[in-house]
């Protein structure tokens, strides 16, 4: 027996994911794009997500941890799952048995990696990643002098990528950019004598808009894919995946003067009909967002009003006609009428913090709208 639709849900279209995937295709005049899909696709749910980009034509998937790529192996037949965070000792059975490629970020790395090429008998594929400005992962420059004087340090290791993360990609003017650009040629050409001319990949998801120059062989877009705005200032290229769709518990009318929510923060100024829907901040609906936010229910938008409680939300469904909102009608509280972006501006953080605590918290639906 199929089990009942939940109460409230993210909604995820993947249609739409695979239509940004083809519209940075398309921006990138024909280099290869990976998809990150890292923290279960921002939330979305890595497996469902790499599924449907697998069947667009996507042929290299990035994630952070192998715990993740090991699942992601056994979903989806991608000839190439790279690993950001690179191998521990502990993770070097996973490494092996689900194929994935490591990235190293550290001599410690590459010596664990080494290690781990003499046992196979052979040469062990990995990526290499070379820090240009963001001092996070990747080899400091006195690390890619080591490598220059000691190029043995690598024997045994055959390098089939060479990556490095952009710091401000989402500022196309900030110099930071070009600077970056121009010290990952620099360690290219140093180590090409050590490591030889691998696949290099520069760009993440706001990087693929800087042009040509940052593409190289292979692009890393993320929250793009996911409808988060790649160009901040100018119109989003990108379609929307994501919506909230919550139904309605309960409809009630309010008299003059009275107050709505905890705290007593809403007094209507005369007769108001309030609808309360079952999701709340435990569900990554911030609480900050009570008076801000607008829904959208039998296609009007119409506001939040009130604090937003735990699993709780009140909008003010006055101007609906009457009849057109009762228990069970559906309304719509991220999506179209308030984009990932919109949620972000409002509560002071990044579209990347509002996917992944959406994510983590909704039960999902997927759709799969025309790509």
């Amino acid at each position: 027996m199929p089990s009942p639709e939940p109460e409230a849900a993210l909604v995820v279209d993947l249609g739409a994911v695979v239509s940004n995937y083809r519209l940075i295709g398309d921006a990138q005049g024909g280099v290869p794009a990976a998809a990150v899909v890292k923290d279960d696709a921002y939330g979305l749910g890595a497996t469902a997500v790499a599924t449907a980009l697998s069947a667009a034509g996507c042929e290299t998937f990035v994630v952070a941890r192998p715990e993740e790529g090991a699942v992601l192996r056994t979903q989806i037949a991608a000839p190439r799952i790279i690993v950001l965070n690179g191998p521990r000792q502990q993770d070097l059975a996973l490494f092996r048995e689900h194929r994935l490629l490591p990235v190293l970020n550290s001599l410690d790395q590459i010596a664990l990696w080494r290690t781990e090429a003499g046992k196979a008998g052979g040469p062990s594929p990995a990526a290499l990643h070379v820090d240009t400005g963001m001092n996070r992962l990747g080899l400091a420059e006195s690390e890619v002098q080591r490598l220059e004087d000691a190029p043995d340090l690598v024997n045994g290791i055959v390098f089939d990528l060479v990556i490095s993360h952009l710091a401000c990609a989402d500022d196309p003017g900030n110099p930071m950019n070009e600077a970056q650009r121009a010290r990952f040629d620099a360690v290219l050409a140093r180590l090409a004598p050590t490591i030889g001319r691998p696949a290099r990949s520069l760009a993440n998801s706001s990087g693929i808009f800087l042009g040509p120059a940052f593409h190289y062989d292979l692009t890393r877009p993320g929250v793009a894919l996911y409808g988060v705005n790649p160009l901040p200032g100018q119109p989003n290229p990108m379609r929307q995946p994501v919506s909230i769709r919550a139904e309605v518990l309960q409809v009630r009318d309010v008299d003059a003067g009275t107050t709505v929510g905890y705290g007593a923060a809403h007094r209507v100024a005369g007769p108001r009909q309030i609808a309360t829907i079952p999701v709340g901040y435990a569900n990554g609906l911030w609480r900050a967002l009570g008076g801000r936010l607008e829904a959208k229910v039998a296609g009007l938008r119409v506001p939040v009003v009130g604090r937003i409680s735990m699993d709780l939300t009140t909008i003010d469904v006055t101007e609906v006609p009457p009849g057109q909102v009762r228990p069970g009608t559906v309304v719509e509280l991220v999506g179209d009428v308030t984009p990932v972006d919109r949620i972000a501006e409002m509560a002071g953080t990044i579209g990347y913090e509002v996917l992944t605590s959406l994510g983590h918290r909704l039960p999902r639906r997927y759709i799969e709208t025309g790509a």
